[in-house]
């Protein structure tokens, strides 16, 4: 007998080549010390400045830089590990399919939320730069996530790739 409520782990396609190119490129170690002296950067910011400023804000805002921030950094954790776990297929410590499965994904396959908190505008402009930054390093990974480990959603055939692999096998003959 079966659960109704029981989910069955879902299948992910993925493009090995792709995911596997991916991680042993320069785009792959600029993307990974970007991310990582982002969290850095985040981690500095509020741990100092950042602290010592949200202790002058108004009550509003206070909170909304208790969100802005959980947010934040939940989002730079999600990227890291997901940097992380791609190093680890890099460096053959993790297998690819592994690497697909739905635990080692992005958790939100939606752009960046659009809601802001309630006295966000009050919110000091150092945490306001690091939260437009951190969102942008943010879908610039969901995005690779999804162009390497769902391979239904591919975008087109590049025709100027598929011109340059065919030049290159011709003259490699």
């Amino acid at each position: 007998m079966t659960d109704k409520n029981q989910t069955s782990p879902k299948t992910v396609s993925y493009d090995a080549k792709r995911a596997t190119d991916f991680a042993r490129s320069e785009l792959f170690e600029r993307t990974f010390k970007e991310g990582m002296a982002m969290v850095e950067e985040t981690a500095a910011y509020l741990d100092g400045p950042g602290r010592a400023a949200s202790k002058r804000l108004s009550r509003a805002a206070a909170l909304a830089y208790a969100g802005e921030s959980m947010r934040l950094t939940t989002r730079l954790m999600q990227v890291a590990s997901w940097l992380l776990v791609q190093r680890a297929v890099r460096d053959g410590e993790i297998q690819l399919a592994e690497a697909s499965s739905e635990k080692y994904r992005l958790i939100s396959r939606e752009p960046q939320p659009s809601s802001q908190f309630a006295g966000s505008d009050e919110l000091p402009e150092a945490l306001k730069s690091l939260i437009i930054r951190g969102g942008a390093i943010y879908e610039r990974v969901r995005r690779l996530d999804e162009t390497m480990y769902e391979a239904d959603n591919q975008a087109p055939p590049n025709a100027v790739g598929n011109q340059m692999a065919r030049l290159t096998e011709a003259f490699a003959r």
